[in-house]
């Protein structure tokens, strides 16, 4: 009975968050609790709590992490500035008289707020405020449109540069060290937040490709659901440049210079975040107040990420004080199926919790127990990094707990039924399982362009 006290202290706290509670809190006190239960009754070395100081002062001196609120800042300052907004204006008037233009529209616009904030229910929020009521307005489907903002309000998951895959990387890189040590390699290899980066290009463009051949595809069978945009005035070409390029360029400098080994990331978020400021103080966007709106949010989704952080690492040194990582070992070692069945184990829990946890949540408690034992088994880290974000991709889009689901509803005109945003939904994720099926196919799809640097 005493070695399933992780597993009783995991669902503890499962249960003390659909209460509510706050999840930073919630990590550090469960575990707590159950470890002066087990100091009490003999069953834990206290000594394991005497390494906290040492995780929290690595976090301190983790140079990744810096990238984390850089990234928000960059992500913030797009966002309150208007930028976003004048970009999905210029987008729509460039595919003006295209049926389904305007749902085009919204999936490339969507990917680059995506890229740039990483956070769902930023995204999700952010494109439900600025074009469900002009979607509804032009005549589209309820369905179809509060589908498509969900759909892609998600893809901050895949999308580079993502806090999501900032915060992935970094653990799976602790825990591919950790799962090499354990087999005895002690000069071991590394894997950085750049390559999930690289490894999530093509999965993130063949999910976004994905989407726009499906609305046009339903378009044209169903013109009605997505009619095109009315022709007004000529489009002025320069107008749309000016509005587009920017925020374009911004995007692609970042990641590109990731991708061409000028910049780490935390480098590139500098640099993403100085140059989003310096759009919005072009644009005259940027007055004191915002910039004090900025501030705080910026501040907030910070101080967040890191009180989750360091909840997290309580409630990882209490799990192996009670012999958690070795619990989880024997159960993938007796599992049938061996990598593989302890892989689908694994994506189903993930995608279960993704319904009551956030990415972070899950990043920083789920992936440090279960990544070191599935990269023992011979699974490639950065195909393992870029299958769980997909994964958790699709499990925020899945009713009736989706996370999107529920930003999307709290912006929606009452006109727009739970039911339509529910069943909107349903084609997106049929369309990211298939992704997903096709990446544990032919997982040289994530890790083709990794091994090209």
């Amino acid at each position: 009975m005493v070695e399933l006290i992780p597993l009783f202290m995991f669902l503890a706290i499962c249960l003390v968050l659909m209460l509510g509670y706050p999840v930073a809190f919630t990590l550090a006190g469960v575990s707590l609790i159950f470890a002066g239960a087990g100091i009490a009754a003999g069953h834990f070395d206290p000594s394991f709590l005497g390494a906290l100081p040492n995780r929290i002062f690595g976090t301190i001196n983790n140079s990744t992490l810096i990238a984390v609120p850089l990234f928000v800042l960059m992500g913030v300052v797009l966002e309150k500035s208007r930028v976003a907004e004048d970009l999905l204006n210029n987008m729509s008037a460039a595919f003006r008289g295209l049926s389904g233009g305007m749902g085009i529209s919204v999936v490339l616009v969507g990917m680059l707020l995506a890229a740039s904030t990483g956070i769902v229910g930023a995204t999700v929020v952010t494109m439900g405020l600025l074009s469900l009521p002009s979607m509804l307005k032009r005549g589209y489907d309820p369905k179809l449109a509060t589908g498509l903002i969900c759909a892609t309000g998600t893809l901050g998951q895949i999308i580079p540069p993502s806090i999501a895959l900032v915060l992935l990387g970094d653990i799976l890189s602790s825990a591919y060290q950790q799962a090499q040590l354990n087999m005895g390699i002690f000069n071991p290899k590394v894997v950085s937040v750049g390559d999930l980066f690289i490894g999530a290009i093509i999965p993130g463009m063949l999910l976004v490709s994905a989407y726009i051949a499906y609305l046009f595809v339903y378009s044209r069978l169903n013109p009605s659901a997505a009619p095109s945009e009315p022709e007004g005035q000529p489009l002025n070409r320069r107008a749309l440049l000016i509005g587009m390029l920017p925020p374009i360029i911004l995007i692609i400098t970042v990641l590109g210079s990731i991708l061409a080994g000028a910049a780490t990331p935390t480098e590139a978020a500098g640099v993403g975040a100085l140059g989003a400021t310096g759009l919005a103080a072009l644009k005259g966007a940027l007055s004191v107040e915002k910039m004090h709106q900025i501030a705080i949010t910026t501040l907030q989704v910070t101080c967040m990420v890191f009180m989750i952080l360091i909840g997290a690492a309580v409630f990882s040194l209490v799990f192996r004080g009670f012999g958690g990582d070795s619990l989880i070992y024997r159960l993938f070692e007796h599992m049938p199926g061996g990598s593989v069945g302890a892989m689908i184990i694994v994506m189903l829990v993930v995608f279960l919790l993704g319904f009551i946890l956030d990415f972070i949540e899950i990043t920083f408690v789920v992936v440090p127990i279960v990544g070191p034992i599935l990269l023992s088994m011979g699974i490639d880290p950065i195909w393992l990094g870029i299958m769980l974000a997909l994964n958790l991709q699709t499990s925020f889009l899945t009713p009736p707990f989706g996370f999107a689901l529920f930003y999307l509803r709290g912006v929606a005109p009452p006109s727009v039924a739970t039911t339509d945003i529910y069943r909107g939904v349903i084609p997106f994720i049929i369309i990211q399982l298939m992704l997903l099926m096709l990446l544990a196919l032919f997982p040289g799809l994530v890790t083709w362009l990794p091994s090209l640097y």
